[in-house]
């Protein structure tokens, strides 16, 4: 039983009759042959979380990196592989960053979403683009489609979210019906803060307590979208604009130098998007995607450094802008040769370029070309999916490039994957994958001026894993649903892209130097039961990571990765009785090195927060509402996520949602 259906079945006195929405939390008949975690539907509402990031660090494998405060840039890692192996896919569509791999997840609201699923490895599935083959892991962003009861043609949600650092946060979404086959959607959001928080840092006999400075953001994004539905088939057209003028604050050091600083960061982001799915005969279908994309970035730092003891001023620069175009066209095909057989191939193009006004700029231009071929087995007791991906690069620079241009890439990879159930009563599965992988250095790896090198290889992982997965729904005990998942994996990355001094304090370079070995334990548990009226539900997530350094046999050999712990979790309760809904969080990151060599002074203290959120349902005038009060780290923990980059500490927020 859903926790949203339950709640509404207890609203007798408020004369409901009509359900726009069911969310079922329990296990989905179809799994895949390699579980995946997810949260949707009410249950991702009621998480207290504030942004994409907020919610997937709930999930086991993710290493979260967070600068701080409201504006501050977030990024995730899974498995210890690095952010640039994790591929973000925005409604089945991958968003792409050519100039450093990695993807801001402090971008995309909330409110729009109807799933976050993580998946190791990739989807479980073979009807799906070439890019979807292409990473190590990923992150799939599904965002709402609009659903209508027989007479309603409108749907407005409207919400508001106020608290801690002077937050101003208001969004709506407005969903249209235009016809029988097409409807539409308009989401709306401009989020303002003035960023400051209160924090402490300790560092041996040295305690600062200080007030956050320079995390201002003000930003507005609109995303607008057309779904369509025809004979067998589906369609849908997606356009996304975001606009952000933030401050970027420093690291917060113990120095001998009084320091000023001023770093402003302007983005403004922009796609169009559109998918086609076709149903051909009964064995055939196609599915076809296309995207642009134009970014644009502009960031300032004018720092000043004073140093008492000798009086000088060193000024150090920064202005600079850069634009980045994608344009991308996908296919897909899958043939149903059997009834336990199915192929398919995906053909992706995709061009990237990238200018800046940077002195002998090599404004480069990379075409890619990826091929997939798979295929998928499936049984009464056992499932096999395996696939080849043939990825071909080719780059250009300009002629003025002091760095050169990097030589044309062809690569094949393999995956393997398989599912197998040995008993018919008990819902027990046996899972494991192989995948070997690579990515392509990025443009600023290659050709950033001063320390670009259009030399470097490509990385390349290996991923191994196997795991059991319980999961089982009772009908005549306390628990009515259990779902347990254990998962132990062995990944290598190879020729990892590092930057290495020349020998001047501010002139590095970028080698191909580094090797890493990543043995972990994963462990994921959910429960529900009801108790009289009361529906309770908990998820915990467990990770082990044993992330060794093997580089070089002499300089930090077998050492920690920085800033992967070697034990992490979370702990989600969440109960619900009539119209309130109480949900709790639990996050602990333990200690982690921040650089390869392991001592006392790169020592990360481990860091845990106490979330809880409680929201009511109401009828106002027969508009339905909801309100709810937010209380992140109630314990007021000082903590660093990055060292040096303190979080906040005990902060409010108060939502307040219409839907008419």
């Amino acid at each position: 039983m859903s926790s949203l259906s339950y709640s509404q079945e207890k609203k007798d006195s408020l004369k409901i009759t009509e359900l726009q929405e069911v969310v079922a939390t329990g296990k989905r008949n179809d799994k895949g042959i390699i579980p995946y975690q997810e949260l949707k539907g009410k249950e991702l509402e009621n998480r207290a979380s504030s942004s994409v990031a907020d919610a997937v660090r709930l999930f086991s494998g993710i290493q979260l990196r967070d600068y701080g405060g409201v504006g501050g840039i977030k990024t995730v890692n899974i498995r210890g592989m690095g952010s640039e192996h994790v591929g973000v896919f925005y409604d089945g569509i991958q968003v792409g960053n050519a100039q450093n791999g990695m993807v801001d997840l402090g971008k995309f609201s909330m409110d729009n979403l109807e799933s976050i699923s993580v998946y190791n490895g990739q989807k479980s599935q073979i009807f799906q683009s070439a890019k979807d083959f292409g990473s190590s892991g990923s992150i799939y962003l599904t965002t709402k489609r609009p659903v209508f009861t027989e007479l309603k043609k409108t749907n407005i949600n409207a919400t508001y979210r106020s608290g801690s650092f002077q937050l101003i946060n208001p969004s709506i979404l407005w969903e249209q019906k235009l016809s029988s086959s097409v409807t539409s959607s308009l989401n709306i959001e401009y989020i303002n803060s003035d960023g400051k928080y209160i924090y402490q840092q300790k560092k041996g006999n040295w305690d600062t307590i200080a007030i956050r400075q320079n995390g201002n953001i003000s930003a507005f994004r609109a995303e607008g979208s057309l779904f369509g539905i025809f004979t067998d088939g589906t369609w849908n057209v997606k356009g996304y604009y975001y606009d952000s003028d933030r401050g970027i604050p420093g690291a917060v050091l113990k120095n001998s130098y009084k320091r000023y600083q001023f770093a402003q960061q302007w983005d403004r982001n922009f796609f169009l998007q559109g998918s086609l799915e076709k149903l051909i005969s009964s064995k055939y279908k196609i599915l076809i995607n296309t995207k642009f994309a134009h970014d644009f970035l502009h960031y300032k730092n004018l720092e000043v450094f004073k140093d008492p003891k000798w009086g000088d001023k060193f000024s150090n620069l920064i202005n600079n802008t850069y634009k980045q175009e994608e344009i991308y066209i996908s296919t897909a095909q899958q043939i149903s040769l059997f009834s336990f057989w199915d192929i398919s191939l995906s053909a992706d193009y995709q061009n990237n370029s990238m200018n800046a006004d940077l002195k002998n700029f090599s404004s480069p231009k990379r075409n890619t070309e990826m091929i997939a071929l798979a295929s998928s087995l499936h049984f009464a007791n056992i499932k096999l999916q395996s696939s080849v991906l043939g990825t071909f690069v080719q780059e250009k620079t300009n002629s003025n490039n002091s760095t050169g241009t990097a030589s044309d890439k062809s690569e094949f990879t393999p995956a393997l994957f398989f599912n197998y159930k040995p008993l018919r009563s008990i819902d027990l599965s046996i899972h494991s994958f192989y995948k070997r992988i690579f990515r392509m250095p990025t443009f600023n790896d290659l050709y950033y001026t001063d320390f670009g090198n259009s030399n470097l290889k490509p990385e390349y992982t290996n991923q191994f894993d196997v795991g059991l997965n319980l999961n089982k729904n009772f009908t005549s005990s306390l628990f009515s649903h259990i779902d347990f998942t254990i998962d132990a994996y062995y990944n290598t990355v190879r020729n990892k892209i590092i930057a290495y001094p020349k020998g001047q304090q501010f002139r590095w370079t970028m080698l191909n130097f580094g090797k890493s070995r990543i043995r972990g334990l994963d462990i994921s548990t959910q429960t529900s039961w009801l108790i009289k009226d009361i529906l309770f539900s908990t998820r915990i997530t467990y990770t082990y990571e044993d992330a060794q350094n093997l580089s070089s046999p002499v300089l930090n050999y077998k050492n920690q990765l920085p800033y992967i712990p070697w034990n992490s979790g979370s702990l989600v309760f969440g109960c619900v009785y009539k119209d309130w809904n109480f949900n709790y969080s639990f996050m602990y990151t333990g200690e982690r090195y921040n650089s390869p060599a392991n001592n006392i002074d790169n020592l990360v203290k481990a860091w845990y927060t106490h979330d809880i959120q409680l929201s009511k349902e109401f009828i106002l005038t027969y508009i339905q509402c909801k309100a709810s009060l937010q209380i992140n780290n109630i314990f007021n923990k000082f903590y660093d996520i990055v060292a040096n980059y303190p979080m906040p500490g005990r902060n409010y927020k108060i939502i307040i949602k219409f839907n008419i």
